[in-house]
């Protein structure tokens, strides 16, 4: 069986990536936004980079949630309270 420590980062890691996705934002705008590269946003995404609070704080300003929404253990939970992004035009990855 799994360590939960090693579940909890993978749970967060795919709750900003559905997140990113509810919102049609790509992994270039999100890696613009973050100054970073998209293959740098594409590690956070799979949970190959470790996260740091302020990169966690910076990722949930971006997609207008509250840090505890991409920290939660059931993203089912928060979903219906994601609000359509204000613009579309970043559709895609």
């Amino acid at each position: 069986m799994k360590d939960n420590r090693d579940l909890k980062p993978k749970v967060v890691a795919g709750n900003i990536r559905k997140t990113r996705e509810a919102r049609n934002y790509t992994q270039d705008y999100l890696a613009a936004k973050l100054s970073i590269s998209q293959n740098a946003y594409s590690k956070i995404e799979l949970g190959y980079s470790k996260l740091t609070l302020d990169r966690l704080f910076q990722i949930a300003i971006i997609l207008e949630v509250e840090v505890m929404q991409l920290i939660s253990l059931d993203y089912s939970e928060f979903t219906h309270s994601i609000p359509p992004a204000a613009s579309a035009s970043h559709a895609g990855n």
